[in-house]
């Protein structure tokens, strides 16, 4: 097992992460798509605000605790639905779910994870949330909003911003599959990353396991992976919540907003919360980073619906500011995959006791004892910082 105590960062994880998972999927989770211009700005713009800091303050009995959609959370931070997560350590969706559980905070399952929704739920305790992807094959899609149901996932997140895959570059030159084609370059590859083969050879979990058996098209990996390519539905619109919401019978929150119109005609149509996030940067290359258009967001339905955010949170820091500029919650997604690649289930522990630690420092350094009340009066801003851009 590698020695996670060494790791006191996120980066800490993504570069142990990176020697042991094998580069295609690596990759997959450290892109973006073109220039990958908007994913370094979901990053680099958190840098840009400061915070305020305060001091004689009592600090004692301080609280990370809060609610999101009205759930109890241990802190307010909430594990993405991240594809393919699976291929990052074997079994990964499961281990990353019961790291959530174990923590407090919420696991959201993806629509393309390679553990299914039942595999989760027969391997955790309590109820978890679903990412859907609304495909060309609405039987399907209703098949498995029910069996979403059936496992009786708390929240449904509907991605709207997949209609069409952006192009990642590193993916398309990684020739990525899940499973992985067994070419000689690819056994070289593992043969230095052992304990990822060796954990993949002891699973039986390798494809994307909502879809595989599900769909009579998808009879082996080639016809799955044709029948996915085709599938994600170009004429996807506002009016699908609705239907979406009545099969399911509880919470969906729209995951993908990016623009303050859009956050008005989601609440419109029925939504129970929305995300803001550009997919990581993972979509539109040249659109702004998720912080940055989260204040306009909050400004226009905040006072509505409760508005949470992803894309870019690498730190205790960024999940305070973004709760300073008016989110409920954090997602965190590549966060938990470097953690997950550096170190299966403890990986995903210990990327979450990192941000957990910096949230609690950094809202004491702030003169803050509890999280609930972080708010624009922590921010520091002055004419002459507003001058130079930041």
């Amino acid at each position: 097992m590698p020695n996670l105590d060494k790791c006191l960062t996120i980066d800490d994880l993504q570069k142990l992460a990176k020697k042991r998972v094998p580069k295609m999927f690596f990759d997959y989770a450290d892109s973006g798509s073109y220039t990958e211009g908007t994913y370094r700005a979901n990053s680099s713009d958190f840098d840009k605000i400061k915070l305020r800091q305060r001091v004689a303050v009592n600090l004692e009995n301080r609280n990370l605790a809060s609610t999101m959609l009205g759930q109890p959370v241990s802190m307010p931070v909430a594990i993405a639905p991240v594809g393919s997560t699976g291929m990052q350590s074997a079994d990964g969706e499961i281990k990353a779910a019961k790291a959530a559980e174990k923590f407090g905070i919420p696991f959201t399952l993806s629509t393309m994870a390679i553990c299914s929704i039942e595999d989760v739920a027969e391997n955790t305790t309590k109820p978890f949330w679903f990412q859907l992807y609304v495909m060309r094959d609405r039987p399907f899609i209703e098949r498995l909003i029910d069996r979403a149901k059936a496992a009786k996932c708390s929240a449904l997140v509907l991605t709207m911003d997949l209609q069409i895959l952006g192009q990642r570059h590193k993916d398309i030159r990684n020739g990525l599959k899940a499973p992985p084609p067994i070419t000689p370059q690819f056994l070289f590859e593992i043969a230095t990353k052992p304990a990822w083969a060796f954990g993949m050879l002891g699973t039986k979990r390798r494809t994307f396991r909502n879809i595989a058996g599900h769909v009579t098209e998808a009879v082996d990996l080639a016809s799955l992976s044709k029948w996915t390519a085709t599938q994600f539905d170009l004429t996807l619109n506002w009016k699908d919540i609705g239907w979406i919401k009545d099969r399911f019978g509880g919470p969906v929150v729209v995951k993908g907003v990016l623009d303050p119109e859009d956050a008005q005609l989601a609440v419109e149509h029925g939504a129970d919360a929305i995300i803001v996030s550009n997919h990581g940067g993972r979509q539109l290359d040249g659109a702004p980073s998720s912080i940055r258009v989260l204040p306009e967001i909050v400004d226009a339905v905040g006072h509505k619906t409760e508005v949470l955010m992803d894309s870019g949170i690498r730190s205790g820091q960024d999940v305070l500011k973004a709760l300073a500029l008016g989110a409920k919650g954090t997602f965190v997604g590549r966060a938990m995959a470097f953690g997950l690649g550096a170190g299966g289930e403890a990986g995903v522990t210990k990327a979450l006791s990192i941000i957990q630690k910096e949230a609690d420092t950094t809202m004491a350094l702030m003169g803050e004892r509890d999280i609930r009340n972080i708010g624009l009066h922590n921010i520091y801003s002055n004419e002459l910082l507003k001058r130079q851009g930041y």
